[in-house]
C-alpha cells in the first residue's frame, strides 16, 4: 500500500482534505474514534495486511506511523 492510499483513507475516513494531514499528525487529536480505526483495520486487511489490528493502531496513532506499518 502506498502512502498516498494511507493518507486518503484516513483523509477519507476522518471527513477532512488530505492537505489538512501531516506525517506528525495524532490522529486521536484529529478526531479519529475507535469506530473509525476498525473501519480502517477491516479494509486495510481486505487489502491483504491480516497482520493490521486495532491495538497495534491506537497503540501508537500518529500518520506517519501507521504508513511504515503499511508499507
Amino acid at each position: 500500500m502506498t502512502d498516498e492510499q494511507v493518507i486518503t483513507d484516513v483523509a477519507t475516513v476522518l471527513g477532512v482534505d488530505r492537505s489538512e494531514l501531516a506525517t506528525d499528525t495524532d490522529l486521536l487529536d484529529a478526531g479519529l474514534d475507535s469506530v473509525r480505526i476498525m473501519s480502517l483495520v477491516e479494509k486495510w486487511r481486505s487489502a491483504g495486511h491480516a497482520d493490521i489490528d486495532f491495538p497495534t493502531l491506537a497503540g501508537d496513532p500518529v500518520l506517519g506511523s501507521w504508513i511504515e506499518l503499511l508499507a
